[in-house]
């Protein structure tokens, strides 16, 4: 099947213009073919990738380790250990990050808690005068 960069662009939620920068910056895994008239075209598979490094991206993953990532992928087999580390690397910052965040919700938490209570306290008063 192939894919417009539109369509791309509608399936993946980038824009057109994040979907250039990717491929200029070596992020897609295959090159992006070209159709009639220069037009690119894109691929499933495409499409995939494209969700992976969006989520590696929202993780924190910088672009310059997904292209490593990326041109390793390319490289085919025989260097899964260095991806493996890459991504193992990658995972134990989110842990790092998630936990961060966890102790971040813990004291919002508390702190809503403390302001529920008083509202409710003052709302309580209200209504016994």
């Amino acid at each position: 099947m192939s894919l417009s960069i539109g369509q791309v662009s509608e399936r993946t939620g980038l824009s057109v213009h994040a979907l250039r920068f990717y491929e200029k910056e070596g992020i897609l895994a295959n090159q992006v073919h070209r159709g009639p008239g220069g037009r690119r075209v894109y691929t499933q598979q495409d499409v995939d990738w494209l969700r992976m490094c969006i989520m590696l991206r929202m993780s924190g993953m910088p672009v310059p380790e997904i292209r490593r990532y990326t041109e390793l992928v390319r490289q085919g087999d025989g260097n899964e250990l260095q991806r493996l580390a890459i991504l193992k690397e990658h995972q134990d910052r989110v842990r790092q990050q998630m936990d961060q965040l966890q102790e971040c919700m813990d004291l919002i938490t508390r702190k809503v808690g403390i302001y529920e209570d008083y509202v409710n306290s003052i709302a309580a008063k209200a209504v016994g005068q």
